[in-house]
C-alpha cells in the first residue's frame, strides 16, 4: 500500500501523539501532579502513593519502618536485612545438613589464625581414650556392656595360647588389655 500525502518527520508524529494524563498527588485536597512515589506501608513496599514534591518530603519525614514493632521484632528484622533475608552460616563451620565442604584460597592471610586452629585440630594426637577405642575397634557411644563384650571377643581371638605363642598375637593381646583398662577407667570416672 502506498502512503498518501506528504512525508511527516518522526518528531511531528511524536508531537501529535496523545499525552498521558498526569497523575494527581494522592494527598487529600492537593491539585499538583504526583511525580514521586512512596511505599504504602512496611508490608506493602511494592505498592505506592504518588505525591508532589512537597507532600513526598512530608511523608518521608514522618515515615517509620519499625513503627508498631517490639524491640525483639526490630532486632530480628535488622539481622535478616543485613543478609538480604538469606540464611547464613559462620565461615569454616559445617552445620548438619550441608553436603559439601570447601576451603578458601587466602593470599593475604586474613583467615590465617582460623586456618591454623583447624590444622591443629586435624593433626592433634589422639587422646588415650580415642587410641583405646581404635585398638578395640569400637566407635560411637560406649557402654560397659559393649566394652566387656568386645574385650572378651578380642581376648579369645588374640590370646597367645590360642595362637601357638605367636609374638605378634602376644603384643596385640597386651594392647587389648591396656585399652580395656583405659576405657574401663574412663567409664567409671
Amino acid at each position: 500500500m502506498k502512503a498518501t500525502g506528504t512525508k511527516r518527520s518522526w518528531r511531528a508524529v511524536y508531537d501529535d501523539a496523545p499525552k498521558p494524563q498526569a497523575r494527581r498527588c494522592d494527598h487529600p485536597n492537593c491539585t499538583h501532579e504526583g511525580e514521586y512515589r512512596a511505599p504504602r506501608g512496611r508490608d506493602r513496599l511494592n505498592e505506592y502513593f504518588w505525591f508532589c514534591l512537597e507532600h513526598v518530603r512530608a511523608y518521608n519525614a514522618a515515615w517509620d519502618f519499625y513503627k508498631g514493632m517490639s524491640q525483639d521484632q526490630i532486632e530480628s528484622e535488622i539481622r535478616q536485612s543485613t543478609t538480604w533475608q538469606r540464611p547464613t552460616w559462620p565461615m569454616g563451620s559445617k552445620p548438619s545438613g550441608r553436603r559439601f565442604n570447601f576451603t578458601m584460597h587466602d593470599p593475604l592471610g586474613v583467615f590465617e589464625a582460623e586456618a591454623e586452629e583447624m590444622r591443629k585440630a586435624k593433626t592433634r594426637p589422639p587422646t588415650a581414650e580415642e587410641e583405646a577405642m581404635r585398638v578395640l575397634e569400637l566407635d560411637g557411644p560406649l557402654t560397659l556392656a559393649i566394652l566387656k563384650a568386645r574385650y572378651k571377643e578380642l581376648v579369645k581371638l588374640h590370646h597367645p595360647d590360642a595362637n601357638g605363642g605367636d609374638k605378634v598375637a602376644e603384643e596385640k593381646f597386651k594392647d587389648i588389655g591396656q585399652a580395656y583398662t583405659t576405657l574401663l577407667a574412663s567409664l567409671n570416672a
